[in-house]
């Protein structure tokens, strides 16, 4: 066999190998990324702040977003009680934002949920006086339960570490901070016990 034609066949075998061996690499990726937009069995009940991130939680998987501007947290265990036997897995809760958030308040929400779900408390970045106070009273409602069912999940932790994820306002999202907000929620779900998320 002529030189020049012993190139063409080792260029070939080469070429050949090699998306051999780049196969299941693209594979592997596109599999992670269609996981990542997998649909969740999940409703989100907030506040403006996660009216901010809806698109960016529907695109996440989550099934079900009930956010609205004002909402306050006394409302939360009915918007959970009249969902009934249609209550998804996973609950998921940001409220607190615009006032008082009350143990019993919260732990009404956890009862309402049932013991067949998982409800996850998202805390809050707002520049008020009630901020630490409710914060405080989302470890207290943890520690009531003392299980799997519920998750604390720390937003006011990723908030003030990137104050650009907030307007000037100081908890409202800008598009990067709807989608970590987003992304915080869906890490949540997928593995509730990962390091990010504080025992707080």
């Amino acid at each position: 066999m002529r030189p020049s034609v012993m190139r063409l066949v080792r260029s070939a075998v080469i070429t050949v190998t090699a998306l051999a061996v780049s196969l299941p690499t693209v594979v592997a990726a596109q599999g992670v990324h269609a996981d990542e937009h997998r649909k969740l069995d999940a409703v989100a009940i907030g506040d403006s702040v996660m009216l901010g991130a809806k698109t960016q939680l529907r695109k996440a998987g989550v099934t079900k977003v009930d956010a609205t501007v004002s909402r306050q947290a006394s409302v939360g265990p009915g918007l959970v009680r009249e969902r009934g036997a249609s209550l998804p897995e996973h609950v998921v809760v940001h409220l607190g934002t615009n006032g008082t958030y009350t143990l019993k308040m919260c732990r009404q929400l956890v009862r309402a949920a049932g013991p067949t779900r998982t409800v996850y408390l998202v805390n809050v970045k707002v520049p008020r006086a009630w901020e630490d106070v409710n914060n405080r009273m989302l470890r207290r409602c943890d520690a009531k339960f003392r299980s799997d069912r519920v998750v604390l999940v720390d937003w006011n932790s990723v908030a003030s570490k990137n104050p650009e994820y907030l307007y000037a306002d100081g908890y409202h999202l800008r598009p990067e901070g709807a989608k970590a907000f987003a992304r915080m929620v869906r890490k949540a779900i997928s593995t509730p016990r990962a390091p990010y998320l504080d025992r707080l």
